[in-house]
């Protein structure tokens, strides 16, 4: 697949499930030994896939995730995007604040044959657990 398909594949998949909530989306775009290395533990596949999505969506409802930056190298999909949304549910077993936080993350996905197959996340975590109060520094 080209760079430019490879790249629409991935922002896909952040519009439609982490923006949208579209999980049949999943099942059209991660495949089935989908593995997540920002995820240690996590089962193989979409479902592990539509749990991360909708803990962020139950835990922040209004959650957007803007794309800053998508590159593509080969294989591999670079995206830099900042996460925002409110703090209105449980996340990771913190009770909800009301907080409206915002991080910066940086994915790299590997496609292939038209599916993500592999993940793998940096984030600014110290930053979020500050601003849901979990943190004081």
């Amino acid at each position: 697949m080209s760079a430019e398909e490879n790249k629409a594949i991935v922002r896909q998949t952040w519009e439609d499930l982490f923006n949208q909530g579209k999980l049949s989306t999943a099942d059209e775009l991660i495949s089935s030994t989908f593995t997540n290395h920002a995820a240690p533990g996590a089962p193989p596949g979409p479902g592990s896939f539509k749990q991360l999505v909708m803990m962020y969506r139950s835990a922040f409802p209004d959650v957007q995730f803007e794309i800053e930056d998508l590159l593509c190298d080969g294989d591999k999909v670079v995206i830099r995007n900042s996460f925002h949304g409110t703090h209105k549910g449980t996340f990771m077993g913190i009770a909800p604040t009301g907080n409206h936080i915002s991080q910066e993350q940086i994915h790299i996905v590997r496609v292939a044959g038209g599916q993500i197959v592999e993940h793998w996340a940096v984030r600014d975590d110290l930053s979020l657990m500050r601003q849901l109060g979990v943190v004081h520094m």
